[in-house]
C-alpha cells in the first residue's frame, strides 16, 4: 500500500536528524533511555505477516528537483511505516536481483519480502514476514545477549549475521526465518571489537580470489578515532586489513557489487553537524591481508538532504547494466525518527 507524502517542515527534519544522532550516540556509549528507545518486549517466535505503508521521497535534497549529486542518482526513495511492533530498527539489508529483500534488525529479527519497484523506483514493500533469530537450541537469541544483531551476509547457501556487543557470527540456513542458527568461528580479533561499535558491515563474496569468504568491518577502530579493522573470514585468504578512516565517519554497511567493487556506507553525528551520510566506493580485488584501503568518497550528504540514521546498504544492478544502492536507516524504535528507504544509481567515473 503506497500513498503520497506530503512535504515535511524542515524543523521536523531537525528534530528528527537531532535525535537520530543523539540516540546512536547514547546507544553506542551503553546509554538506555527507556522513553526514547523502546525495542520490542514482544518477539516473533514464528514467522508472523505485517502489512508496510510506504510514502515517496520525490526529492533527495530538500527544495532542490536534482536528481543527480556527484557520482550518484537519486532514483527515489520511500518512507516506511507498520503498527507492527517489531518493524523497525533495520540495521542490515540485502536485495535479490528481483528485488527480494531480507534485513536484520537490532532487536534480534529477520524481515523478509519484496521491494516493489516502477522501473528502478522504489514504490512499497509487499509480502512482509517477520521472524525471531534463534540459536542453535530455538531459543530466541533477543533474550540470551544476542538480540543486537547489526550486519548481515548472505550467500548461496547461508545467511550470516554480525552480532554486536557480543561480537559474534552467527550462520542460518538461506531461508532463516523460523531456523536455527549455528556460531562461526570468527577472528579473536573481532572479540576485541569495543562494546556497541563491533561488527557493523558483513558481506559475502560471490567471485574472484576471495570467493567463499565473509567480510568484516568494525563500525568504528580498536581505539576511539583509529581506522576501521577489516576481517577477511574464511575462504582462501582470510586475514585482516585496514580501511582508513574519512574524516569523522564511522561504518556502518556494505555491499559486495557484480562491478568488482564493494560500497561502504558511513555515518557521523555530532551537535555542530547533525546526522551525515557519506558513500565510498572500493576495489574488492584490493582486499588482501594486510592492506590498507582509502576507497573514493562517492558523495558526502548532511541535514539539507533527506537522510536519517542509515544503517542498512545493498547493491544491485538494473536492467541498464548500472550498480543500484538501496539504503535503509534504523530509526531506533523512536517516534522521533523514520525509517527511510533510499535508491540511488552509481554514475560512470
Amino acid at each position: 500500500m503506497t500513498r503520497r507524502d506530503a512535504p515535511r517542515p524542515s524543523f521536523r527534519r531537525l528534530i528528527s536528524l537531532i535525535a537520530a544522532g543523539v540516540l546512536t550516540l547514547a546507544v553506542g556509549a551503553g546509554v538506555v533511555i527507556e522513553t526514547a528507545i523502546s525495542k520490542p518486549t514482544t518477539l516473533p517466535e514464528r514467522p508472523e505477516p505485517l502489512t508496510v505503508t510506504a510514502s515517496p521521497i520525490t526529492r533527495f535534497k530538500l527544495d532542490d528537483e536534482r536528481t543527480r549529486f556527484g557520482a550518484l542518482a537519486f532514483r527515489g526513495g520511500l518512507v516506511l511505516h507498520s503498527t507492527y511492533p517489531a518493524f523497525g530498527g533495520i540495521s542490515g539489508f540485502h536485495l535479490t536481483a528481483d528485488n527480494r529483500f531480507l534485513a536484520v534488525t537490532d532487536a534480534g529479527v529477520f524481515l523478509s519480502g519484496r521491494l516493489d519497484v516502477d522501473g528502478d523506483r522504489p514504490t512499497g514493500l509487499s509480502d512482509v514476514t517477520a521472524a525471531a533469530l534463534q540459536d542453535d537450541a530455538g531459543r530466541l537469541q533477543a533474550q540470551r545477549g544476542r538480540g543486537d544483531s547489526e550486519s548481515l551476509a548472505v550467500a548461496p547457501d547461508a545467511v550470516y549475521v554480525g552480532m554486536e556487543t557480543i561480537n559474534e557470527v552467527w550462520r542460518y540456513p538461506r531461508d532463516p526465518l523460523s531456523a536455527h542458527g549455528t556460531r562461526v568461528q570468527a577472528p579473536a580479533a573481532v572479540r576485541r571489537l569495543r562494546t556497541n561499535v563491533g561488527l557493523e558491515s558483513l558481506a559475502y563474496v560471490p567471485a574472484g580470489p576471495l570467493k567463499g569468504a565473509l567480510i568484516g568491518i568494525g563500525e568504528e577502530g580498536f581505539e576511539k578515532g583509529g581506522d576501521l579493522p577489516g576481517f577477511i573470514i574464511g575462504g582462501p585468504q582470510p586475514g585482516a586489513f585496514t580501511i582508513t578512516k574519512s574524516g569523522p565517519f564511522n561504518a556502518t554497511d556494505m555491499a559486495v557489487a557484480p562491478d568488482g567493487s564493494f560500497y561502504l556506507l558511513e555515518r557521523h553525528f555530532s551537535i555542530t553537524t547533525g546526522v551525515l551520510m557519506q558513500i565510498r566506493r572500493f576495489a574488492l580485488k584490493d582486499v588482501t591481508p594486510g592492506a590498507v584501503l582509502t576507497g573514493t568518497v562517492l558523495g558526502t550528504f548532511d541535514g539539507g538532504y533527506d537522510i536519517d540514521n542509515m544503517e542498512g546498504l545493498a547493491a544491485t544492478t538494473n536492467a541498464a547494466g548500472e550498480t543500484l544502492l538501496t539504503l535503509v536507516s534504523d530509526d531506533n524504535f523512536s517516534p522521533l525518527q523514520r525509517t527511510i528507504l533510499l535508491r540511488f544509481a552509481v554514475l560512470p567515473d
